[in-house]
């Protein structure tokens, strides 16, 4: 008598794995049809221009290099583009404020939220040296710039540190900065400012460190061996080298005018509200905005504060400061936990409702809870931040919604996402959100050439491009 092969667990769950991933690409292919007159391959729309590589050579946005950013000349072309000209333009997840400065700059009145303390430092001292800035104050830049004023100084307590920045930077380096702190002290308030910030700019190019994505990559110089493979980040730059070219970069790009921002008009009032959007997006008024330019944190696992933990540290965040922080950013990092959101707004019923009855995103966790059942996943907090993730941007969207005028439009810059091989359009899912919370979908439009697959992924699914775009709504 002969048996029947039984299949292996291996192969049935390779089988409802299949299965899952082809639901996932029924709906994906449902939503881009329902977009299809949307959906518009924009060939001005290039790489530098959405993000902060077209910042590099520029005035003022080019002196801290906030990678997240998208530029100042996107913004430019969006207000041309629909005609916006006046009114108040408001940046919930407002970064290092280009959308701010720039809307101010053509005589917009403009609002931020920012949660994390170094873009609020950044806005603040751009804000401050556009409005009370004073010839005296430029000198004394200027000679900072010209001598290196800290070298006789006398150094007072220990450079701040973190668990995570501890051996940050060479020693002749950390007790450089040292002197850089306690010699800034012999200035005014302003001053001090400008010259915190300018160390602030320069922090990574003298540290063992480099911005990577996820968390801080570390040179194999620093003795603190991270990972497999050994990395050299190159030319670690000498301390007075590099403050000393930021302090002229500076003084360079203030010096032609006594205005910040070349502008031909009053420039418009900024205002920014330091803390966390989803706190601080009920509290702002009805219909009260005349247009919304964003780009929230990507769905990418991406932990602000690792990657930042050499400014935060420098700016006075302790440890449970910072796991505060970590928590109260929007889920894009496996560390956060699940937020309770008809707590921090109890009118968030529809929204989440909205987003628990979202077809593409629903079959998309059912597939990750699985995957993670299975020990699949690189990291078994993918399921619960992908889900976090929605549900907290369904509650922003709705809020935005709320806040907008009517006819006003919404611009949001995000990226699409891969988890276990199953893609995640983060456009499709937004905007099918967005249609049912208040807004109308106008444009969804993408960058000619999309963006490849993380690492992790590229072993399976190849350089398979993933959509990068800019969402283009507008209230009903």
């Amino acid at each position: 008598m002969t048996l029947l092969a039984l299949d292996s667990p291996a192969k049935i769950a390779a089988s409802k794995s299949n299965t899952a991933l082809a639901e996932i690409e029924q709906l994906d292919q449902f939503w881009s049809r329902h977009f299809r007159n949307n959906i518009i391959v924009q060939s001005s729309l290039t790489r530098p221009l959405v993000s902060f590589q077209a910042n590099k050579t520029r005035p003022v946005y080019r002196w801290y290099k906030y990678k997240e950013a998208f530029s100042a000349a996107l913004v430019e072309h969006f207000l041309h583009k629909y005609a916006i000209t006046q009114g108040t333009i408001l940046d919930p997840f407002a970064g290092s404020g280009t959308a701010l400065f720039v809307a101010s700059a053509q005589g917009i009145n403009a609002e931020g939220i920012e949660l994390l303390p170094i873009g609020q430092q950044i806005i603040a001292t751009k804000k401050m040296i556009e409005s009370e800035f004073t010839p005296e104050d430029f000198a004394a830049l200027k000679r900072w710039s010209t001598t290196r004023v800290w070298e006789q100084a006398e150094t007072k307590g220990n450079l701040s540190e973190l668990r995570i920045t501890k051996g940050a930077y060479p020693e002749e380096t950390k007790r450089a900065i040292e002197k850089y702190l306690a010699a800034c002290q012999q200035e005014n308030t302003r001053v001090q400012t400008v010259l915190r910030l300018a160390l602030l700019c320069v922090l990574e190019s003298i540290s063992f460190t480099r911005k990577d994505g996820q968390y801080l990559r570390w040179d194999y110089r620093a003795g603190r061996r991270v990972g497999k493979k050994i990395f050299d980040k190159g030319e670690i730059l000498n301390f007075a080298r590099a403050i000393n070219a930021k302090l002229d970069e500076i003084v360079a790009d203030l010096a032609p005018e006594p205005g910040l921002f070349p502008i031909e008009k009053s420039p418009g009032a900024i205002r920014l509200f330091d803390g966390s959007c989803l706190e601080i997006l009920p509290t702002l008024p009805d219909n009260s905005y005349d247009t919304i330019f964003t780009s929230p944190p990507y769905c990418n696992r991406y932990d602000y504060t690792r990657t930042y933990a050499l400014e935060l540290a420098l700016l006075g965040v302790d440890e449970p400061g910072l796991i505060k922080l970590r928590q109260e950013m929007l889920s894009c990092t496996v560390e956060n936990r699940a937020k309770d959101l008809l707590k921090i707004n109890s009118r968030w019923t529809t929204a989440i409702a909205i987003a628990d009855k979202q077809n593409l995103l629903q079959a998309i966790l059912k597939y990750l809870d699985a995957q993670k059942a299975e020990g699949a996943l690189n990291n078994v907090g993918i399921p619960r931040m992908v889900k976090g993730y929605f549900y907290e941007m369904a509650c922003v969207i709705a809020e935005c919604a709320r806040v907008l005028k009517s006819g006003a439009p919404m611009f949001m810059v995000n990226d699409n996402v891969r988890y276990a091989g199953a893609g995640v359009s983060v456009d499709l899912i937004l905007s099918a959100m967005a249609e049912r919370l208040g807004l109308r979908v106008e444009n969804i439009l993408v960058l000619p050439n999309g963006k490849g697959n993380s690492s992790q992924q590229m072993g399976e699914h190849g350089r398979e491009a993933l959509r990068k775009c800019v969402y283009v709504w507008r209230k009903q």
